[in-house]
């Protein structure tokens, strides 16, 4: 068989207390095949029905018994057809036993590999095991679980088990129990897992529905110094899926030729510029860098010695407490470190390394070059995974870390920094607080909603599911979204009902409104412009005012990088709320205060106080928002030192009538003026000893 070709038989109860999950049942067993026609084209699948009302199996008719088990299918390479055989399964009307179906999953396999494809065999079984189990004719229930377990690992055989647990009245708790007491049992003796589901959504991520063979990213040496080194194996942990290439293929190809391959072929052409009709051949051909205006052209033996070629390692740099790594440090996949499969001085060495770490709080941080010619180092930190079963060995977690180019500082303001009038009174905190209360998703009375384990991409699903729904109706619509994917991207509405009171307490305590956008003026773009007759005003004062607003409205979107005079403030503000750079604050309120100082070196007879009161506002709020109120406070006190003893003394008077003073530390906490100094000194004090 191919390296990752694997067979999967499929036992589903289809006995009467599954009738209700039965459609979800269909649907994720059709996603499985649906994702083999994809992935694993040689993969062989088999369908077994047990609860029925009819018997066929061969099991039945060799040695007599399995009652009420229908083989649907029987193992062969996945096709289209095997879509279909899922569609509106039977309900049967007698009890499932599932033990009975196992055994005859395992007979199909036998019968169909033999001693042969040991570990690439699996059955997958879903039911939700709530009848008791038929006496076996010798020993016990448990000794027959163990003889099955037993064969199991003979033949390399795989279990997994979805057992479909819904709020249902009248289940005999006793009879639960004992059936998952014997599933246990087999996740113990053979390699089996088992999985509890209670809602259609976590069984749609349940069934493992695409089989991905683990590959090492590293195998060698963790070394913790020159004469200390640890074999050990890196694999991915968690690795996002991505959206499924589409490729591009020719319809020309007639449909009834079976060797089409509807392949396109691309070709690129590079043509000269001075001479279009001229073909440039690769020698003739560089690649180059823009590096301002012009272009630096560079070779590609020039690119391979500028290259930075790190040996292949994993050095470890040091230790450092774990409270010093933050969570949003973590960048791209996960990745875990175990030590060398059957390496017991391995095995040793990493667990007491994690326990010590464990017992710390601390994280070692390493240098890793995953293979050789990798043209980047990776630094990253190492989280000890201290395992709870005891035949699996401890481990550590790797996330890679951020260099300083990778951090993007964007400057919050702390909400501290706010008037009180705009905290949360004791209402609003509580009403907040039950908001978040009702909308968590980890009851405390049940397992938490939309795990990561079980919560499938509805993109890729609902993707893999019109693909199909596309290969037999090539005319077909996009269907809408699944109901149950759509619990997984939209809040459940039995919780917004049942929690109405809440919601409603919420909206009342903070009264939100959506806020209206106003329309920007144009006249003092257009006051300068020269007048003209009344009738020419009005046709061309129209036009003119529309092309200012839909010029505004254009450059709206562009970044502002320096303050104008036409609209300062607006400039200003827009500079402070830039993000893609941590320039633009001090930039910003650098500029403010040349243009205020402009302003009022220029000022006539005070025909630009308001302007620089306008300005000078904007520049004090903009300093207490961006926690920067020792700026505004030292421009604020060299102005009046510059102009106190000048005819623009009155523009200070003017300040203090409108309460412009300086900024305090009631307002925002780095100041270190005092709220009494601020009002106080030195423009109302000074201004009354004159």
């Amino acid at each position: 068989m191919a390296r990752n070709k694997e067979a999967v038989v499929l036992l589903l109860d289809v006995g009467p207390s599954m009738h209700s999950v039965l459609p979800e049942v269909e649907r994720v067993c059709s996603m499985l095949v649906q994702k083999k026609l994809i992935f694993g084209k040689s993969d062989e699948v088999g369908f077994v029905l047990f609860g029925t009302d009819d018997t066929y199996n061969e099991l039945q008719k060799e040695v007599g018994g399995y009652e009420h088990i229908v083989v649907l299918r029987n193992i062969g390479v996945v096709d289209g057809n095997a879509v279909g055989f899922l569609q509106n399964l039977p309900r049967g009307n007698f009890p499932g036993d599932f033990i009975d179906a196992i055994v005859v999953g395992i007979d199909l396999l036998i019968k169909k590999f033999g001693p042969t494809n040991k570990g690439k065999q699996r059955i997958c079984l879903i039911t939700d095991a709530k009848y008791p189990i038929k006496e076996p004719y010798e020993g016990t229930k448990e000794d027959q679980v163990n003889t099955i377990s037993q064969m199991m690992q003979t033949h390399g055989i795989r279990l997994d088990c979805i057992v479909i647990r819904e709020k249902l009245p009248g289940a005999d708790l006793r009879v639960m129990e004992e059936n998952d007491s014997l599933l246990d049992q087999f996740s113990r003796k053979a390699i089996a897992k088992i999985v509890h589901v209670d809602s259609p959504t976590s069984l749609l991520g349940a069934l493992k529905t695409r089989n991905i063979s683990p590959v090492t990213v590293f195998r060698g040496d963790l070394e913790l110094s020159s004469t200390m080194k640890i074999k050990v194996w890196v694999y991915k942990k968690t690795s996002e899926e991505k959206f499924p290439t589409l490729k591009k293929y020719s319809g020309k190809a007639h449909s009834s030729d079976k060797f089409a391959t509807y392949e396109v072929k691309v070709d690129y052409e590079y043509k000269s510029m001075e001479d279009p009709d001229k073909v440039v051949p690769p020698e003739q051909r560089i690649r180059g860098y823009r590096y301002g205006p012009q272009v630096v052209p560079i070779s590609s033996a020039e690119w391979e010695a500028v290259k930075f070629k790190p040996e292949k390692g994993v050095k470890l740099l040091g230790f450092t407490d774990a409270s010093n790594i933050l969570r949003h440090y973590y960048m791209k996949d996960v990745y875990i470190f175990i030590p060398e499969p059957g390496n017991q001085k391995a095995i040793v060495a990493v667990s007491a390394i994690a326990r010590a770490m464990k017992d710390m709080n601390k994280s070692a941080i390493l240098r890793c070059v995953w293979r050789q010619g990798q043209g980047n180092v990776v630094i990253g930190v190492l989280r000890p995974n201290i395992s709870s079963v005891d035949n699996i060995p401890d481990s550590f977690y790797f996330n890679v870390l951020p260099f300083v180019e990778d951090v993007r500082e964007f400057q919050f303001p702390s909400f501290r920094s706010f008037p009180s009038s705009w905290q949360p009174n004791e209402q609003q905190q509580e009403a907040a607080d039950n908001l978040v209360k009702m909308l968590d998703l980890t009851p405390s009375e049940g397992e938490e909603v939309l795990q990561p384990d079980y919560t499938p991409n509805p993109v890729l699903e609902r993707f893999y599911h019109f693909l199909d729904l596309k290969s037999k109706q090539p005319d077909a619509d996009v269907p809408p979204l699944d109901r149950n994917l759509r619990g997984i991207t939209e809040p459940d509405p039995a919780v917004f009902s049942c929690h109405k009171s809440v919601i409603d307490n919420f909206h009342k305590n903070f009264e939100l409104k959506e806020k209206p956008k106003k329309k920007k003026s144009s006249k003092r773009a257009w006051r300068g412009k020269p007048s003209a007759s009344s009738e020419e005003e009005g046709v061309d004062g129209e036009a003119s005012g529309f092309q200012s607003s839909n010029l505004m409205k254009d450059s709206s979107n562009i970044n502002v990088e320096k303050i104008g005079n036409l609209n300062p403030v607006q400039d200003f503000e827009a500079m402070m709320a830039r993000r893609d750079s941590s320039k633009w604050v001090s930039k910003a309120i650098k500029e403010m205060q040349n243009h205020v100082s402009d302003l009022l070196e220029n000022s006539y007879e005070g025909d630009a106080y308001s302007k620089a009161i306008e300005c000078l506002l904007a520049l004090r709020k903009g300093c207490i928002l961006e926690q920067e109120p020792k700026e505004f406070n030292r421009f604020l006190l060299g102005l009046y030192e510059k102009w106190k003893d000048t005819d623009l003394a009155n523009f200070f008077e003017l300040l203090s009538s409108k309460n412009i003073t300086l900024i305090s530390q009631k307002e925002a906490p780095d100041s270190n003026v005092t709220e009494e100094d601020a009002k106080n000194f030195p423009v109302k004090a000074e201004l009354k000893s004159q």
